[in-house]
């Protein structure tokens, strides 16, 4: 069956989008690493030297893995763990900035019983680190216009940019953007709409979105915006999967989604039933397909040349090779 793949090109700041064809599919997906300890969140990212790093938030570690052998090293421990009475928080991404790893850390503050900061933390050692940024102090000073139930916050992904990161915050509906110096500022507000992972392309910042409980599937959308303040609104990209988790682009300027699946029930920040995750591909029209189907809650999404890298709540790294074609033209 054949694929559509969706090419962007950035020129004179406006998005062209082109569709091609790729007439192989993708590799069924195969268990790279098990038995993480993700248990209340687990990011990722691509550090140096092409290698994955993937966050143990329970274990309040950063865990390298060898994407070819899923061989797994501890790169840095001993930061704040997540509280499991909660369900979600601790350490929930990584990032790198200068080949220096960051982590994103949340939910572990005095507001909800912990004794820690939320924020970023430069990894300094594999066993320290240093609170570079306090996004819950700056969370508790500067309320977002949305309901909230938690003053500090709940950060879920960060993308370095720049001299700095930005970060959205599931919880406050917005994408906060955090220098190296600590300063802290809201650059976009959203209604209540879930924003969670991040991806760029060029200046542009691509970010998924999970949508209301209980994340009907037009609710699970990625939009796009520019990187200058204020702003008045974003534009919608692609929707149709339900809880949606992460955004990515793949080697080839193809733009994916991370689809947790059907919502399980209970309150906000529940996750998805079992299996009911998809990876899909944004298509030219602001649809998407399925590339892979029945993803056990997946969190983040992470691309190495043509080859997924899905992390999941349960402490599993997964690989699915051959995704998309080559950009149009080529």
């Amino acid at each position: 069956m054949l694929a559509f793949v969706l090419t962007l090109v950035i020129a004179l700041g406006a998005v062209t989008v082109f569709a091609a064809q790729d007439p192989s599919g993708p590799a069924e997906p195969a268990l790279l690493v098990g038995g993480l300890n993700g248990t209340t969140g687990m990011g990722s990212t691509i550090g140096p030297g092409q290698t994955l790093y993937v966050t143990e938030a329970a274990a309040g570690k950063i865990t390298q893995v060898d994407p070819q052998t899923g061989s797994t090293t501890t790169f840095a421990s001993s930061l704040p763990q997540g509280n499991p009475a909660i369900g979600i928080g601790g350490v929930m991404d990584v990032a790198f900035l200068d080949d220096t790893a960051y982590a994103l850390v949340t939910l572990v503050g005095p507001d909800v019983g912990g004794s820690d900061v939320d924020g970023i933390y430069r990894v300094d050692s594999p066993s320290s680190y240093t609170v570079i940024a306090d996004i819950g102090q700056f969370s508790m000073d500067n309320p977002p216009d949305t309901d909230y139930a938690v003053p500090t916050g709940v950060q879920y992904a960060m993308e370095a940019f720049r001299d700095g990161f930005l970060v959205t915050d599931g919880h406050h509906n917005r994408v906060l953007w955090v220098t190296l110096d600590g300063t802290v500022t809201e650059l976009i507000a959203f209604g209540n709409i879930v924003p969670t992972g991040l991806d760029l392309h060029g200046n542009t910042i691509f970010m998924a979105e999970a949508g209301e409980v209980p994340h009907p599937p037009e609710q699970g959308k990625i939009q796009s915006f520019e990187f200058k303040s204020p702003y008045a609104s974003a534009t919608e990209v692609a929707s149709g999967a339900r809880l949606m988790v992460d955004v990515e682009f793949n080697r080839g300027s193809t733009l994916f989604g991370l689809a947790q699946g059907i919502f399980s029930g209970g309150g906000a920040g529940a996750p998805a039933l079992p299996n009911t995750g998809k990876l899909v591909r944004v298509n030219e029209d602001g649809t998407v397909t399925p590339v892979a189907e029945g993803l056990d809650r997946p969190t983040s999404l992470e691309f190495i040349n043509n080859t997924a890298y899905y992390v999941t709540l349960g402490g599993e790294v997964w690989m699915i090779e051959d995704v998309a074609g080559p950009p149009f033209g080529q």
